[in-house]
């Protein structure tokens, strides 16, 4: 069988991502944080521009220190909708304040989020073998239950839809596809 990455991955920053990124283990909270306020950011657009933009997040964020984006007032969510390396919708902005706070409620209650999290899936990965990207579902009953527990702890902007993406890309789930040679390289 000739190994061939995710079809997805097709530009250079989504071939970086996919090949450096996409799928391993996930453990450092800010770095939980920064995906679960992007992948909030995707709804509605490719997550290449979210890629693409990412460098922009970062600084406009103040590295996505959830403390820091915790105490956002209206004065920093006005500077973010003048930002033009980022995207500038009022609700998503607002949303990724109201996250940030309900993660330092998480961290408080769990020591962190990635305990939170991985609790999810004990502690280890879910290993799927898609044969194509067809066999990859948009969403699952474990980010289903994962969503309503979020929305129950104020998140917002975490359907269930945005939830599976999330749990693929931090590796709590493992979809990249059988043939793909980095599918085992992310089991650990």
């Amino acid at each position: 069988m000739k190994l061939e990455r995710c079809p997805w991955a097709r530009s250079p920053s989504e071939i970086s991502y996919h090949d450096e990124e996409w799928g391993r283990p996930l453990h450092d909270d800010r770095a939980l944080f920064e995906l679960l306020t992007l992948e909030g950011m995707q709804a509605g657009v490719s997550w290449r521009i979210i890629l693409d933009k990412r460098p922009a997040f970062r600084s406009a964020f103040d590295g996505f220190d959830p403390v820091k984006v915790a105490a956002y007032g209206p004065e920093k969510l006005s500077a973010l909708l003048e930002n033009p390396g980022i995207l500038r919708n009022r609700a998503k902005l607002r949303c990724a304040v109201t996250n940030a706070q309900a993660f330092l409620r998480v961290q408080e209650e769990f020591g962190t989020f990635d305990d939170y999290l991985w609790s999810w899936v004990g502690g280890k990965p879910i290993i799927n073998h898609p044969q194509s990207m067809t066999d990859v579902p948009a969403w699952t009953p474990l980010s289903r239950a994962l969503s309503e527990d979020l929305k129950k702890r104020g998140f917002k902007f975490v359907g269930p839809t945005i939830v599976y993406s999330f749990l693929q890309a931090a590796g709590l789930v493992n979809d990249h596809l059988a043939s793909c040679p980095w599918h085992d390289r992310t089991e650990g």
